[in-house]
């Protein structure tokens, strides 16, 4: 028998349909039942990929006694934070205002009117661990709103008024300070040792590490150091799945090394960017492979037949938290095997030696992966590292680097291709836009950089998935399952798709996308901007609920604002036009003391700032799209990192900038403009090359020399 959650299109909801629990999917149907029975809502919002989500089902909504008990006091409401955003957001803010802290599964408590009066995260069943039981806070709870219904209603009343947003201040223009502020804040928050920032549990933050890029200089610079002990760290810990490729959410330790095991797709993305603007910036080829790694990764797991990405890989598998990704030595001696993957360095000899070889070749790995009998996961099991690096190992073994790396190579085929056998971690299907739009941005961006086409055709099926299935009547959409569309988009879902958009433009020249990011920022003006200069995360015309949530800081996503101001930015470069700037300016300016103060929280709205005070550099190809010399300017202008480049090239006028610009002498010709000044046009891709020399760091921004950067430290 199932609940009313077996017709939802939502994985999450769908996991909960086989539950006792007389669940509601959140609508006015639970609402107006409430109302009539004057009965309190129990709000559970969660996720398919969170682990405690799991836990929390299997030991209370799957259990008979306890469902009887929710049931018989509450209205159960159920919700995927995924799809509903804007409830996660106002209830958590409410969660974190009664218990000064939050997290999922999030377990909110309202008035029959919606309004929150008691909540918390996960529950045990039984009191654990200084928590108290779930039934004893369901009893509580009840009897709080039977017994003191006036009290109660004050208190969600009092709840509700906390959660309304004080008008943000109107703050002066900010200039290069604040961001040279931001930086040495970052430097200073820095892990020496691991790198990021602060302790267990730790957090990738790629916006701040992307900030702290932008102002390195590989050598002798602080932020530089930070920004790539950071990434390496992370591209030799345990945050990183050392066999397929992709990161992990966090770290629940300083050092990288044990994960919580979600794979989630905005995460994958942001990272791939990040780690393709280290290779840029001091071009290591491990970072080039982390790139490639976490791309192939989201190809191989995560995209879709239609063109469109995946939400997230599950932590658990068959019900336990990261079964399909940890090791026992046994286990990779079992992989080893000759029959689960051939000890090739055996050369076909007798029994013994092939023996030997595949017990000599399980060491290897045990000591290249981090494996040890005692483990450092439950149960003695490992999670994988790269414990050894090609070139400790070449210099343990006596030969040469590329002999290593291609021995470390196969060791890693052969444990993937077994681990593959294993029961896979569950994966949610569900394309959300604004993830989405972030993967645009990963392949297309990385495909023109790296030269590989294949990821700027992945880019260009994606965007034309997002714009065929989830705009519908001229709206864009949240989600998307199986031909069902979700509610209509936040505003991180039109900023993301339409900053996806242009680097699909960038990469293809295929006017249309431009076209298409243009109608997006209009949408966020019409829709989303409040006519005194304010940004809501909910369009004017979505359900209203107790507030209207309007995010300022970054979460695992850049706040929906801070995309919208890095799409106005681009547009103003790409048109010419000032309002976009202004814009830009509208949403920057006052928070501009909050980025100085708290950079983590603000990384991405950092770095839009950082686009506004630094030169701007405008870049226009004119040629055919598929000439030969076309593409070599087009090179030139891709292979060096420029945060504050804008690049329009394609059919002659179809973008503003390229308005004018003619092929000189029937030549693909080359025009660069910054700083208000544009240098001569050229036909020859040296000459362009001389031109565009590196760009690092806002006017006025000086980095500390701290010491000479090492990879190998």
């Amino acid at each position: 028998m199932t609940n009313r959650l077996a017709t939802e299109s939502s994985p999450y909801l769908r996991q909960h349909a086989g539950n006792p629990v007389d669940w509601y999917p959140w609508g006015e149907e639970a609402l107006r039942v409430a109302r009539e029975t004057d009965r309190p809502i129990l709000l559970s919002v969660g996720y398919s990929a969170c682990h405690w989500c799991h836990v929390m089902a299997h030991e209370s909504f799957e259990d008979a006694r306890i469902a009887a008990l929710m049931n018989e006091l509450f209205v159960n409401v159920k919700v995927d934070r995924e799809e509903r955003p804007d409830l996660d957001a106002v209830y958590m803010q409410a969660v974190q205002a009664i218990t000064g802290q939050g997290g999922w599964p999030m377990t909110v408590f309202l008035t029959p009117g919606g309004a929150p009066f008691f909540g918390g995260t996960y529950f045990p069943p039984e009191p654990r661990g200084g928590m108290p039981g779930f039934p004893a806070v369901l009893h509580a709870a009840h009897d709080a709103f039977r017994s003191s219904r006036a009290d109660v209603e004050r208190a969600a009343a009092e709840i509700t008024g906390a959660l309304r947003a004080a008008p943000l201040p109107e703050g002066a223009d900010p200039g290069p300070d604040v961001v040279s502020q931001a930086v040495s804040r970052l430097v200073e928050q820095s892990d020496p040792r691991h790198g990021g920032f602060g302790g267990a549990p730790k957090f990738p933050h790629p916006a701040a590490v992307e900030l702290l890029l932008r102002h390195g200089f590989p050598g002798a610079d602080a932020a530089a150091l930070v920004a790539l002990t950071t990434l390496d760290r992370m591209l030799r810990g345990g945050i990183f799945d050392q066999l397929g490729g992709g990161f992990h959410r966090y770290s629940v330790d300083a050092g990288w090394a044990v994960p919580h095991f979600e794979k989630m797709l905005y995460d994958n993305a942001q990272l791939a960017v990040v780690y393709l603007h280290a290779h840029q910036l001091a071009g290591d080829a491990a970072h080039r492979r982390a790139v490639e790694a976490t791309l192939d990764y989201l190809v191989r797991e995560m995209l879709l037949p239609g063109g469109g990405f995946a939400s997230s890989q599950d932590a658990d598998t068959e019900g336990v938290e990261g079964r399909y990704f940890v090791w026992t030595a046994d286990q990779v001696r079992q992989a080893l095997r000759g029959g689960d993957g051939v000890a090739e360095d055996a050369g076909g000899g007798d029994d013994a030696s092939r023996a030997a070889a595949e017990e000599e070749a399980a060491a290897l790995a045990c000591r290249v992966f981090g494996v040890s009998p005692e483990g450092n996961f439950e149960g003695g099991r490992s999670v994988l590292s790269l414990a050894v690096s090609p070139d400790e190992l070449a210099e343990e073994l006596g030969g040469s680097r590329v002999e290593a790396a291609a021995r470390v190579e196969g060791l890693r085929r052969r444990l993937l291709a077994f681990r593959q056998r294993r029961a896979a971690p569950g994966r949610d299907d569900k394309v959300v836009t604004s993830w989405n739009g972030l993967a645009l941005r990963a392949f297309a961006e990385s495909g023109a950089v790296l030269d590989r086409p294949d990821y700027v055709q992945i880019g260009h099926n994606c965007a034309d998935f997002l714009l065929a299935e989830l705009v519908v009547e001229g709206r864009l959409r949240r989600s998307w399952k199986d031909g069902a569309v979700g509610v209509g988009a936040f505003l991180e879902d039109v900023a993301c798709a339409g900053d996806g958009l242009l680097a699909v433009y960038e990469a293809t020249g295929e006017p249309r996308y431009f076209d298409a990011a243009v109608g997006f920022a209009e949408e966020i003006l019409a829709r989303f901007r409040d006519p005194g200069g304010g940004y809501f995360d909910t369009a004017a015309d979505a359900e209203p609920l107790l507030v209207r949530p309007s995010g300022l800081e970054d979460n695992p996503l850049p706040a929906g604002r801070s995309t919208a101001a890095q799409l106005f930015v681009r547009l103003a470069g790409l048109t010419g036009e000032q309002r976009w700037r202004d814009r830009a300016v509208e949403i920057v300016r006052p928070l501009a003391p909050a980025i100085g103060r708290a950079p983590l929280a603000f990384g991405s709205l950092a770095c839009v700032l950082d686009q506004l005070v630094a030169p701007s550099r405008e870049v226009a190809v004119a040629g055919p799209p598929g000439a030969a010399a076309t593409r070599a300017l087009l090179r030139e202008v891709w292979r060096r990192r420029d945060p504050y480049r804008a690049l329009a090239w394609g059919p002659a006028a179809s973008v503003p900038l390229l308005a004018g610009r003619l092929p000189l002498a029937g030549l693909p010709t080359a025009y660069v403009c910054e700083g208000f000044v544009c240098r001569a046009p050229t036909t020859d891709a040296g000459e362009l090359a001389a031109e565009l020399a590196p760009v690092t760091g806002s006017p006025g921004l000086t980095s500390t020399p701290e010491s000479r950067f090492d990879p190998g430290d």
